[in-house]
């Protein structure tokens, strides 16, 4: 098939969504604000500025890093002037903007798939300095969800953009098992080699530490919600990465042997420990009406 663009393309989905493109041996355009970074540059807020990245697209993985809906609609405009099919990245907490994008894809005249992923594996590279303390000190150790690897979640996307059979479909992504949020600081110690504890720390703190790290304090509220409920309800499991990809989702015990260095390394003054739009994606988890 002819080029791929990619939104998003440096975020925790977007570059394993560029590198499996080109495994695949399909063109994979990375979208960037930076011409130092990559020479297909755009601006989502400004359609208009992604024609040139656009000439020549059959597909676009698109991620909306907003916090609304406004805009979205004139960028599908442009998108559907150039390209066949659209594949988005929304979230199974589908926030109102979310559900507003959702929406507008749906209605863009472009055949589209959607992929609504439960909490990312990659959440817990927050604790990192307390892993490296050996002690993770955060509220509702048992909250249980299924965390599902971002490989898995681009593989998704790289089937829908270049395959049939995934017009019209939302796709729930998890992982394959429930894990508590205490048994997965377990597993990082066992990727490690080395113990790490959960101490059970109150909402309020972690709440504090949230909005101190860049949060808005409605969105830290939404986390700390879902993760209350998650103890109650613990969070869906589905078959969908199987079902799409031909082959299991990675367990979290893959994700955490393949991470371990990123736990031990220093961080750098650019980690990703605030709220960008790539990582809050799988952060809010809710409990959906459907697990298939």
């Amino acid at each position: 098939m002819s080029a791929v663009l990619v939104t998003g393309a440096t975020g925790r989905v977007g570059r394993h969504v560029v590198a499996q493109l080109e495994e695949a041996g399909t063109e994979a355009r990375s979208l960037t604000r930076r011409s130092d970074i990559s020479e297909f540059v755009g601006d989502l807020r400004e359609p208009t500025s992604l024609l040139p990245a656009l000439r020549g697209v059959e597909g676009v993985f698109l991620v909306w890093p907003f916090a609304t809906g406004e805009g979205a609609a004139e960028l599908l405009e442009v998108i559907a002037g150039q390209a066949r099919r659209v594949v988005y990245l929304s979230s199974a907490a589908v926030r109102d903007h979310e559900r507003e994008v959702e929406s507008m894809v749906e209605k863009s005249g472009l055949q589209w798939t959607v992929l609504r992923p439960h909490a990312f594996a990659a959440n817990v590279l927050q604790w990192a300095d307390q892993v490296r303390a050996g002690v993770v000190r955060e509220p509702y150790g048992r909250a249980a969800m299924s965390p599902v690897d971002e490989r898995d979640i681009a593989a998704v996307a790289v089937r829908a953009l270049t395959g049939d059979g995934h017009d019209g479909a939302t796709y729930l992504l998890t992982g394959p098992e429930s894990l508590t949020r205490e048994r997965q600081a377990r597993i990082i110690g066992e990727a490690l080699g080395r113990p790490v504890r959960w101490e059970e720390a109150p909402p309020g703190e972690a709440r504090q530490r949230m909005i101190a790290a860049g949060l808005p304090p409605e969105v830290a509220d939404g986390i700390l919600e879902a993760q209350a409920a998650l103890t109650r309800t613990p969070g869906p499991t589905t078959t969908t990465v199987e079902a799409v990809t031909g082959r299991p989702a990675r367990t979290f015990h893959a994700w955490a042997a393949d991470h371990a260095p990123a736990f031990l390394m220093t961080p750098r003054s650019d980690h990703p420990t605030t709220a960008s739009a790539d990582r809050t994606r799988g952060e809010i988890t809710t409990i959906p009406r459907s697990t298939s």
